[in-house]
């Protein structure tokens, strides 16, 4: 039963990184948590494996999603070189605070942050026409700041990345590929700082390194690879103001049940 949660939460993760350029972590870290507290986990280490594991399998999927948007042209990657040497330093910055913040708050700041973003996503208008990029610095700190919130929820990055780049009156089509681009060094980098920050903690479930569970990446990354370039093509055949809002609405869903999921 569990592998069968694992390979349908891996289609759709990624499903849902081609559609909406996220990593699927919003998806894997709840239904990780869920599953490890059914097998008897520590509290104290269940939300970091779920968010290590879940930063490894984004590693894989993002491969994935990034090779089927890029058949279509659709990644920005002067976008992607400007923002990737931030996003590696706050990955690993994001992996080290999270290893010394307690599961249940990590869970709690995870919930949160999602009604943050969707509340945006929905209710945001359009932006000014004159709003655009910044430059390499100012991109480098952008990238720092998005890579240690993806590692310390242990997402791939769109969640903020889709909103700030459509924000700066990037497409959102484009926006959405050059984020799936984006997730893969904030999943390198942060899966990196939670395997080694997790190497010796007890408690862990069996055959994991540091904070990464290798059965349930094998079953998520199964799945997850056959099904992004699905959600690529979706992407591209969605209106961009539907896309919008369906990435709102899904953000606002998980945040409510991983608030509601503590009690």
């Amino acid at each position: 039963m569990e592998l069968f949660y694992l390979l349908g939460m891996g289609a759709l993760a990624g499903t849902l990184a081609g559609l909406l350029g996220i990593g699927g972590g919003i998806i894997i870290v709840p239904v990780l948590a869920w599953v490890f507290k059914l097998q008897g986990v520590s509290d104290d280490v269940l939300m970091h494996v779920a968010i290590g594991t879940s930063l490894g399998t984004i590693v894989i999927t993002s491969l994935s999603s990034i090779r089927a948007h890029q058949k279509r042209a659709a990644i920005d990657w002067v976008i992607f070189r400007n923002i990737t040497p931030g996003i590696l330093l706050g990955g690993l910055i994001g992996a080290a605070i999270a290893s010394v913040i307690p599961g249940r708050e990590l869970r709690i700041l995870f919930g949160i942050f999602m009604l943050l973003v969707a509340a945006q996503m929905i209710l945001g208008g359009q932006p000014r026409p004159s709003r655009t990029l910044p430059g390499r610095i100012g991109m480098n700190l952008v990238g720092t700041a998005i890579g240690t919130v993806a590692a310390l929820m242990g997402v791939g990055g769109g969640s903020m990345s889709v909103p700030y780049l459509a924000w700066s009156n990037i497409d959102v089509r484009r926006a959405v590929a050059t984020s799936a681009a984006i997730g893969f060094p904030i999943a390198v980098s942060g899966a990196i700082g939670f395997l080694i920050s997790g190497w010796d903690v007890p408690h862990r479930p069996p055959w994991s390194l540091g904070y990464i569970n290798l059965p349930a990446f094998i079953g998520i990354i199964t799945a997850s690879i056959l099904f992004a370039p699905l959600g690529a093509g979706l992407a591209h055949r969605i209106p961009p103001r539907l896309l919008k809002r369906v990435f709102g609405f899904f953000l606002l869903l998980v945040g409510l049940r991983m608030l509601i999921g503590l009690s």
